[in-house]
């Protein structure tokens, strides 16, 4: 007979692909894990993975099976959950994963208040490439992302919570203060600062400059940094500009505030959504995030045709 903690354990060996770091993600020793996965070969006549692979990896007939032991594990979880709300009962533990450039700006404006309302959710956050949420939503070992879309990835659904303005912070004595309209083609100079590689705010200013303004082939950045504050910093002792999300001005000090500036050909946006996987059973929690996500922005700043949405990929 299969049971439920088998099915995990094979989940567990597929997503990590290591006996030893599978048993010790489901609490358990590597002999037991691995007597139990042993055990459910032996009954169901098929080998699940291929052990003489390093890192270990499914056979063909192991891969169906994991697959759809993924599945029955998230109807297994949904169960539980009807059962929760049948109790009126919101409890359970809820694994975020959230973005550089929104997490500074995005989290201190709900967490608390979420954590006040709902004391039984334990919230796991951690700080994360767009890139790297997706892989880890993929592998169920995130339950919820905080982006930037539209993503089109596959298996993911995503539910836009909001979109900020994309805005320029230019260097007090920069030219860019003198001038009465501001287009897309000014921010593509040689003195805009940007974030590296591998953040979705720096393909937004790229495609930002590239497409909506003309610009062909390659543009003039020289140089790159791991935040936005660092490159705030920047432009105050060094000048220049660079864009930042409208989020980052809500505690920014008086005097940095006189440096930020707004396009008036159109207004750039980001929408910013909660992402999951199809087979994410947690759905009133997924909700609940979203109401107060929702809530704890600007009201401004919740409608989509404020703006034109920048995409990133």
């Amino acid at each position: 007979m299969i049971t439920l903690t088998q099915l995990e354990y094979i989940v567990a060996v597929d997503t990590y692909r290591h006996f030893g770091k599978a048993a010790e993600q489901c609490f358990v020793t590597q002999p037991t894990l691995s007597m139990q996965i042993r055990k459910l070969e032996e009954d169901l006549e098929v080998i699940l993975f291929d052990r003489s692979k390093q890192p270990l990896i499914p056979t063909d007939v192991g891969q169906r099976i994991v697959e759809q032991a993924r599945v029955v594990l998230t109807q297994a979880e949904e169960l539980k959950n009807i059962i929760r709300d049948h109790k009126n009962q919101v409890s359970g533990v809820l694994r975020i994963g959230i973005i550089p450039t929104l997490a500074p700006y995005l989290l201190p404006l709900f967490i608390g208040r979420y954590k006040r309302a709902y004391p039984n959710i334990l919230i796991r956050v951690e700080e994360l490439t767009t890139r790297r949420i997706i892989d880890l939503l993929h592998k169920d070992l995130l339950d919820v992302g905080l982006l930037v879309t539209p993503l089109r990835e596959e298996k993911i659904i995503e539910k836009p919570v909001f979109y900020e303005e994309m805005l320029i912070y230019a260097h007090p004595e920069h030219p860019l203060h003198a001038k009465k309209e501001i287009s897309p083609a000014d921010i593509a100079t040689p003195d805009i600062w940007l974030l590296s590689d591998g953040h979705c705010f720096r393909n937004q200013v790229v495609n930002l400059c590239s497409y909506m303004s003309g610009a062909g082939g390659e543009l003039p950045f020289q140089f790159e940094a791991g935040s936005l504050e660092t490159i705030m910093n920047i432009v105050d002792k060094e000048g220049g500009l660079t864009l930042i999300p409208e989020l980052a001005r809500l505690d920014m000090n008086p005097d940095r505030r006189k440096n930020i500036l707004s396009f008036t050909t159109l207004k750039p946006l980001r929408e910013v959504s909660l992402v999951y996987s199809r087979h994410f059973a947690k759905h009133r929690l997924i909700n609940l995030l979203w109401k107060e996500v929702r809530e704890a922005v600007p009201p401004g700043m919740t409608g989509a045709g404020r703006g034109s949405v920048v995409e990133w990929k």
